[in-house]
């Protein structure tokens, strides 16, 4: 078994950390360094006054005057991508940092050396046991105000989609009844 952990909108959410109120007004993250900076990811708020991801600051200024133009935070990205790794390896010793503000984490019998004693009854995941552990996981970042979803399939791809539909965590059986009702665009989720 696979889980995904996902933080959505990772670069505004690092932007963002030590500003929550921000939240709930229009903010929008430009990626400062771009010869043409323009926005990349937005709150649900600056989507709802009419800005898009692509605008230039002063087309999403012109939209709302009030927006919130933040630039990416680069050291608040690396913490919050170091916390996401922290507890995705409270999961498991098989972890991948899979993309800034995604870690996938490979749930497997491992074998141990004999000096380090009997192996724990609980070194893999199956069944409801895996949903109880990854939960967890979502629920400790949220104490460090960190927005999270987890998808949990047999396929770390399935496990990446499930993860993108997960609120906030989505275990799947069967990959092909999972994926076999998703509108094709599903797949361009990246």
């Amino acid at each position: 078994m696979f889980a995904t952990i996902y933080l959505p909108d990772f670069y505004l959410q690092a932007a963002l950390r030590y500003e929550p109120e921000l939240w709930m007004r229009p903010a929008a993250l430009i990626e400062e360094q771009e010869k043409k900076p323009v926005i990349i990811q937005l709150n649900e708020a600056a989507e709802s006054a009419g800005i898009r991801k692509g605008m230039t600051p002063s087309q999403a200024l012109a939209r709302f005057l009030h927006v919130v133009i933040k630039a990416r935070a680069r050291a608040q990205e690396k913490s919050l991508q170091d916390i996401l790794l922290h507890h995705a390896f409270t999961l498991s010793p098989f972890v991948e940092a899979t993309a800034p503000g995604i870690s996938t984490i490979q749930f497997t019998k491992w074998h141990r050396h004999p000096a380090d004693g009997p192996r724990p009854a609980d070194d893999s995941c199956a069944g409801s046991a895996c949903y109880a552990k990854v939960s967890r996981v979502i629920d400790q970042l949220e104490t460090c105000e960190i927005t999270a979803q987890a998808g949990i399939a047999p396929l770390p791809d399935t496990s990446f989609l499930a993860a993108h539909l997960a609120r906030p965590v989505l275990e799947i059986d069967s990959a092909k009844k999972f994926l076999a009702p998703l509108p094709i665009e599903t797949l361009a989720i990246g």
